[in-house]
């Protein structure tokens, strides 16, 4: 009896270590990170389907992927992103935006990137 005790106890233990581990590497957390040191990062998967995250500057944007034929392969053509809270996007320029543009062009050459409103309109 003793012995199932301190199996129990030890796979306890060891689910805790576990738990913790995938937390420190989550990537939600790695988002939130940076976005207080106000670095940039871009959180992607290869799945097509799921959206990316990114932040720069303290702002957090989501960017929607889609899917089409650019020099006859299948890659993403096209890409919309919006910020997730428009009052953090205060204090950014011109020059913030089209760095970010620079950045998801380095992943995605062939895709035409098109923001959302309010960016859409203070680019213009």
């Amino acid at each position: 009896m003793i012995w199932l005790l301190r199996f129990v106890l030890l796979f306890f233990i060891i689910f805790a270590v576990y738990m913790g581990v995938k937390l420190l590497f989550q990537s939600s957390r790695k988002l939130e990170s940076a976005r207080k040191h106000k670095r940039f990062l871009l959180l992607d998967h290869d799945d097509v389907r799921r959206n990316f995250h990114l932040t720069y500057k303290g702002a957090v944007f989501a960017g929607e992927k889609y899917m089409g034929t650019a020099n006859n392969t299948f890659d993403v053509v096209s890409i919309s992103i919006w910020p997730e809270n428009t009052a953090s996007l205060k204090g950014m320029v011109k020059d913030d935006f089209y760095y970010i543009d620079k950045k998801i062009r380095e992943y995605y050459p062939n895709a035409e990137i098109s923001w959302k409103s309010p960016v859409k309109e203070f680019l213009q």
